[in-house]
């Protein structure tokens, strides 16, 4: 591939630099928000030697390359201006806001993102490192441990340095200046005075905690660098403004980090730990309840550190440490968690990033790439693996377990638990952490992601379409109506529903939306017309208990909300809920390919459609 012309081809086709919004690329795609449609040659596009396909999504227009993709990004980025500060996508202005803590889930996964399987990798090594000095496989003392410890460790380490570049690209700051944050927060001079007494800046006290590992410190301080750049480029005259903005961004953002940032983590840490410390002397149910669910999210605000304290007080004061052991419960539910995705999930990029994810966490307590790169965004396993931890935790705690001695809790570090406190309660805590944890995530789900990067549908005009309920998939042979099980009125799939909600299973227009509510007509942009039915005779109930939120006509984005109904009246009212959903036009799409069986949710693929032309190429 000439990826030089093919990128000139594409920015040409698509409108030149002056129709893009902003660019980015995943694994197969280049990714354009552009400003004006029309002004997009779709055909030579399309026609471009080197492009598989094109596709418009999620508002935007996508060219499919292939593995090819960075080199041609990268091409793209010789030839134009945006490239830069784009490649993780900031918040479109004229995109609906979300809450508060969607936009912070969001911004994370895009902030970690490009590091997942650096994490991944390196956490893996560090757990079969870990289990390697854990049977005597190898020797801590050596200088062949230190070197695969050190290339185990340092991206974890270091992990603010990595941030500081996606986010710098995810708020538009200068990336090198981010970097030159981070790299004072871990300098090797500045670490060694964690907690030391009588440190000052120009005559200000500070208090310096530690930032190895640490996540919201630089994103908070690169958030704010990217509005003091702005600010100084506009007031800067352009002679000098290249060099003095970094200095004085660099000059202000350090300083402030350690003499705000960080102290009022110290103290919020401190008070933390303190509250927990006497709810443990006094309610240990109650402490092992929250150190086991709220662990994590106690890391990923990076107040931890205020426990870090009162182990080591509990340690020299009684030789033990109480409080560590509910942690375990905590780091297992969370590898459990990502376990359970790594069973559920459809999306084999989800699954491939779960597997070392699932094997880190449980052996060596590396959760990083679970909860960033997988629990966290999907939401669902995260509040599962809380929930699991907490249970856990509790009995842990009530057992009065302890640890001799401060370890990282992992799978390899428990040992350290044996034989102190009542073993039995160590058990079933452990257990109930993993088991509960790894249950909720399997059989309550979660909205698996869309695979953008397997191969498009496009590509071979084949059609997917994703469930609109929540529940069962069943073959369509299991409808109970002949009509719909013969196949007569279409060919598709079928789902025996958990909840009484029916939402678009792709972008298209409400075709017929039937006055008794029972049933929806949608029509695809490619022009598969698909019928979703609710239950079987439901018709006969006159519209009584449904609740029809669209109408006739109207465009809907995949998974809006289409229909609702009350599943547990319908039963009583001795009806079948299954629900067809069906292609009607099957002269168009004659074959059903793919189709899944088992728990599913809305959202997630169901079946894809091949149409007559994918079938003649075949040929």
């Amino acid at each position: 591939m000439d990826h030089s012309r093919v990128a000139a081809d594409v920015l040409k086709g698509v409108g030149g630099e002056e129709n893009v919004k902003s660019v980015v690329h995943c694994m197969t795609r280049l990714r354009f928000a552009i400003r004006d449609d029309a002004k997009i040659d779709k055909a030579a596009v399309k026609a471009i030697p080197g492009v598989i396909t094109t596709a418009e999504a999620g508002g935007q227009y996508q060219v499919v390359i292939g593995n090819e993709v960075p080199e041609v990004y990268a091409e793209l980025g010789k030839i134009s201006g945006l490239v830069a500060g784009t490649q993780a996508t900031a918040v479109d202005p004229d995109e609906p806001k979300k809450n508060l803590f969607n936009r912070f889930i969001s911004m994370i996964a895009a902030l970690f993102t490009p590091l997942l399987w650096a994490l991944a990798g390196t956490g893996l090594l560090k757990a079969f490192l870990s289990a390697a000095a854990t049977f005597g496989w190898i020797a801590t003392d050596t200088s062949t441990y230190l070197v695969l410890n050190a290339l185990s460790d340092a991206f974890i380490n270091f992990l603010p340095m990595a941030l500081a570049i996606t986010a710098a690209r995810y708020f538009r700051a200068s990336e090198w200046t981010s970097f030159a944050i981070a790299g004072a927060l871990v300098y090797p001079t500045i670490t060694p005075l964690v907690g030391a007494e009588g440190l000052t800046f120009f005559g200000v006290p500070f208090t310096m905690v530690s930032y190895v590992s640490s996540v919201i410190p630089i994103i908070l301080i690169v958030w704010l660098q990217s509005y003091a750049e702005k600010f100084l480029y506009a007031k800067l005259h352009s002679s000098v403004r290249r060099f003095l903005t970094p200095m004085i961004v660099v000059l202000i953002a350090v300083p402030l980090v350690f003499v705000v940032v960080g102290p009022i983590s110290a103290l919020l840490s401190g008070w933390l730990g303190e509250g927990i410390g006497w709810i443990f002397a006094n309610v240990p149910w109650l402490g092992g309840a929250i150190m086991g669910g709220l662990w994590q999210v106690f890391v990923i605000f990076g107040l931890h550190w205020g426990f870090v304290p009162l182990f080591t007080l509990e340690f020299q004061a009684t030789g033990q440490i109480l409080l560590i052991g509910p942690v375990f419960a905590a780091v297992l539910a969370q590898s459990a968690a990502v376990a359970g995705v790594w069973v559920r999930t459809r999306d084999k990029k989800l699954k491939s990033l779960a597997a070392p994810a699932t094997l880190s966490g449980f052996l060596a307590g590396i959760t990083e790439p679970a909860i960033y790169g997988i629990n966290l965004p999907l939401k669902r396993p995260f509040i599962f693996g809380i929930i699991g931890g907490a249970l856990g935790g509790a009995i842990i705690a009530i057992g009065g377990v302890f640890s001799t001695a401060f370890v990282v809790p992992s799978g390899l570090a428990l040992p350290a638990l044996f034989g102190n406190g009542n073993m039995l309660f160590l058990g079933l805590g452990l257990i109930a952490a993993i088991v509960v944890s790894f249950l909720l995530t399997v059989i309550l789900g979660f909205k698996d992601p869309v695979d953008e990067d397997a191969p498009a549908a496009a590509a071979n005009n084949d059609l997917e379409i994703r469930s609109p309920l929540d529940g069962t998939a069943v073959a369509l042979s299991e409808v109970a109506d002949p009509v719909f099980a013969g196949g007569v009125l279409g060919k598709g799939a079928a789902v025996l529903p958990s909840s009484g909600a029916v939402y678009a299973p792709f972008d298209g227009v409400v075709a017929a939306a039937f006055p008794t509510g029972h049933a929806i007509g949608l029509r695809h942009a490619d022009g598969a017309e698909v019928l979703i039915h609710i239950g079987v005779d439901t018709v006969k109930l006159g519209g009584q208990h449904f609740s029809m939120k669209v109408e006739s006509g109207q465009a809907v984005k995949a998974g809006e909300l289409l229909i609702e109904f009350d599943i547990d009246a319908i039963k009583a009212a001795g009806f079948d809920v299954t629900t067809p959903v069906i292609i009607t036009n099957a002269e168009l799409y004659p074959e059903i390919t793919s189709q899944v069986t088992g728990p599913i949710s809305h959202g997630e693929a169901l079946y894809l459609a091949k149409s007559v032309e994918a079938i003649a190429l075949a040929k």
